[in-house]
This record gives C-alpha cells, sequence and structure tokens, in this order.
C-alpha cells in the first residue's frame, strides 16, 4: 500500500486490540426482580480505538443501557413534554440536530450548535467548554436547563410515579426505586454505546480495504495527514480528536469567550474543544456556534488561516490549498462517515 507511505509511521495511528408510591416498589421487590441476574452487555469496540473507561458504580449492563435508551428518548423529561435528549442529538445526524443552535422547550434557542455524541462515552470532557468531566453528571444538566428542558427530576418521577414498567425497569437497572441516581447513570450508560468506527476511512487503513476509497479521497487523506497542513495534529485518529481546546481565530472578538467561561482564564478566551471529525458529513452546521454551513466552508477559513485573534493556535496557519486539493480534503471528510452507525437499530427507539 504504496499510498499509505506518509502515515505509516505516524505516532498517533494505534492498534489497540422522586421515590415512587411503596406499594409498587414493594411489589416489585417480592416479585423477586431485584435479585434477577443483570444480563452483561458485550460493548463493540473497534479494535483500534482506545479502552472505553467505565464508572465502577455503572458498569455496562443491558438492564441499565435499556433503561438509558428509553429515558433518552423520553419527552416527559422536558416541562411540555416535548423535548427529549433525541431532539437534539438525532442518530440521522450522527446525534446531532441539524440547526445553527438547538432549540427547547417553547423554541428557545440554546447557546451553541448541538454537538455529536459520536464516542461521547471516550471524552475527558463534556460540552464546548469542557464544563463538566462525566456523562453521569452531565446527563442531568439539559433537564434543568431553561434552554433546554426547562424541568427538574423532581417533576420527571411525579410524572411516572405509577408507571410499573419504569418502577421495573430502574429496580432491574439498579436494584432501586426511579430516582436522580438511576437516571443520570442509566442515560450515561446508553450514551457510552453509541460507538462509531466503521467508516470507509476504517475500511481502508485498519482493516486494509484498498477498494474501499476513491483517488481523491487518498490525495485526500494525504494532504490530511500532512506536517505542513497539521490538520492531524488536532483531530487524531482513531477517534480523531486530541480532545484539547483550541481557538481557531473564528473571530476577532467572541461572542462567546468559550473555555473562558470555566476557568475565567483571559487566555482561554476563544478557545473550544476540538470536535471529533467522524460523521462530520452530516453534523453541519459546523463551528460552536453553527456558523458555518458546510464542509468547504469549513476548510476555506482553515485554508485562510483564520482571522488572527490574539489566543488562535499556532498551528492555524493559511495553507496555500489548491481549488483541487480542498475538493480532495472534503472527499477525505466525506469518508469518516459511518453509514452502520447511523442505522444501527439498538440506537433507536
Amino acid at each position: 500500500m504504496k499510498q499509505l507511505a506518509f502515515i505509516n509511521n505516524r505516532r498517533f495511528f494505534h492498534r489497540l486490540g422522586k421515590s415512587t408510591t411503596g406499594c409498587i416498589a414493594a411489589a416489585i421487590l417480592l416479585s423477586g426482580c431485584q435479585n434477577d441476574v443483570a444480563q452483561p452487555y458485550n460493548q463493540q469496540i473497534p479494535a483500534w480505538f482506545p479502552e472505553l473507561e467505565i464508572p465502577a458504580d455503572n458498569q455496562l449492563t443491558q438492564e441499565r443501557i435499556d433503561l438509558g435508551k428509553r429515558l433518552f428518548y423520553e419527552p416527559l423529561l422536558s416541562l411540555d413534554s416535548s423535548v427529549s435528549c433525541a431532539t437534539c442529538h438525532q442518530i440521522s445526524k450522527a446525534f446531532t440536530d441539524g440547526l445553527t443552535i438547538s432549540e427547547g422547550v417553547d423554541g428557545v434557542l440554546g447557546l451553541r450548535n448541538a454537538p455529536t455524541l459520536a464516542n461521547i462515552g471516550f471524552s475527558p470532557t463534556l460540552f464546548h467548554d469542557g464544563g463538566v468531566d462525566n456523562l453521569e453528571l452531565q446527563s442531568q444538566q439539559p433537564i434543568f436547563s431553561d434552554m433546554e428542558m426547562k424541568f427538574s427530576i423532581a417533576g420527571f418521577l411525579d410524572r411516572i410515579e405509577e408507571d410499573e414498567s419504569y418502577v421495573q425497569m430502574f429496580m432491574k437497572a439498579y436494584e432501586r426505586a426511579p430516582d436522580a441516581f438511576g437516571i443520570s447513570r442509566a442515560i450515561a450508560a446508553f450514551e457510552r454505546t453509541i460507538i462509531s468506527g466503521n467508516s470507509r476511512f476504517d475500511q481502508f487503513y485498519y482493516e486494509a480495504d484498498e477498494n474501499v476509497l476513491s483517488e481523491s479521497e487518498i490525495r485526500g487523506m494525504a494532504l490530511f495527514f500532512s506536517t505542513e497542513n497539521k490538520c492531524a495534529d488536532c483531530h487524531q485518529p482513531p477517534l480523531f480528536t486530541n480532545f484539547e481546546f483550541e481557538n481557531v481565530g473564528l473571530y476577532s472578538a467572541y461572542p462567546d469567550s468559550g473555555r473562558a467561561r470555566i476557568t475565567h482564564l483571559s487566555s482561554d478566551n476563544g478557545k473550544f474543544k476540538v470536535p471529533t471529525l467522524r460523521n462530520i458529513e452530516l453534523t453541519a452546521p459546523y463551528m460552536h456556534d453553527g456558523s458555518m454551513s458546510s464542509l468547504q466552508e469549513v476548510v476555506n477559513h482553515f485554508n485562510e488561516g483564520g482571522v488572527g485573534h490574539i489566543n488562535q493556535s499556532s498551528d492555524v496557519q493559511p495553507l496555500s490549498l489548491s481549488e483541487q486539493e480542498k475538493q480532495d480534503l472534503v472527499a477525505f471528510l466525506a469518508s469518516l462517515t459511518d453509514e452502520l452507525f447511523i442505522s444501527n437499530s439498538d440506537l433507536m427507539y
């Protein structure tokens, strides 16, 4: 595979191999569901991915994932029962929503563009600014947010108080009646199953199928991994992100201060978490504020080298790419689409 010579030695390619009524709860406990043996979950992770770290108190079982999936698609978690997690994270759009800025209850606009949840379990920080460091905590935030679900866990628990099917699911998953502990952990458990790693790029490189990429895509791959263009310095395979925070020179003055909202450091103004590029073809519009509508626009921005913000990453410099090279780079980015991922019935409800 001569066409891969330029990346064979790069260091980042690794093969790695409220409570419910007591009568209902008591009835369920007496039925013996608490003693049911949990069904182990066989997590399917590509051999070239890093190890997925899972909290000791939330190991994956089929019961926890099933409950989390139901909650992920549950509009009763929102004030007017119109918004669920899946409203902003739709599987057909690689768990984004296609909107510039996501909308919550009553159409209230949020703060930023909805990021993809693909491979979210591998991320050490959540949200564009990294304000939360674990999925169990993150999963509660949209419920309380006035810009999203605008509700409360206590309110939701009131709604399902006499729903025996929910009570049974919580008992089987966490051996407890419905509560905030189970809600946050179940949603997080489901989110850890949102794995995407079977794009044509993966088939080409990791599985050595030389026939799945076009000549244009292969040329674009060479451009992406070249030391001159430095795309892969931030978007490192296999997850196509380094999880760092960078200012890419999008604005000379940022309306949203980004990471600085968390750290209160002027040096973090305009910095946002480097997004994964997996399924990037499906997740338009782009940037933290959805200000770019196409991949062509994104490539043009980086080719021009940004606007020169004081905190702009030193890796964002003019690239001098030709029109053909820009087309090839966009073609390569499209090869990161995982068709099996967006049609995975295990992720649907």
